[in-house]
């Protein structure tokens, strides 16, 4: 039985609802793709951690001029 099923069939008594959400609420993520999302377009694909950034890189293609980043091996 889904979480949302259950809170659903007992949330006519708080008491229950509150002892229910404190043992049985699904766990916050610390390391998992979902937590990693851009900034600007809320995508997980291609996500950009380092320095602090948290774009993808699509983003991070559109902005990275603006940031002070370079393109090498080019001449542009």
């Amino acid at each position: 039985m889904s979480f949302e099923k259950m809170l659903k069939q007992v949330k006519h008594k708080p008491g229950k609802v509150a002892r229910m959400m404190k043992h049985n609420a699904p766990k916050k993520r610390k390391y998992a793709r979902a937590n990693n999302v851009c900034v600007r377009c809320g995508s997980h694909e291609g996500f950009i951690h380092k320095y602090g950034l948290n774009l993808c890189r699509k983003c991070f293609r559109e902005v990275a001029k603006d940031l002070g980043f370079k393109k090498y091996g080019h001449e542009v």
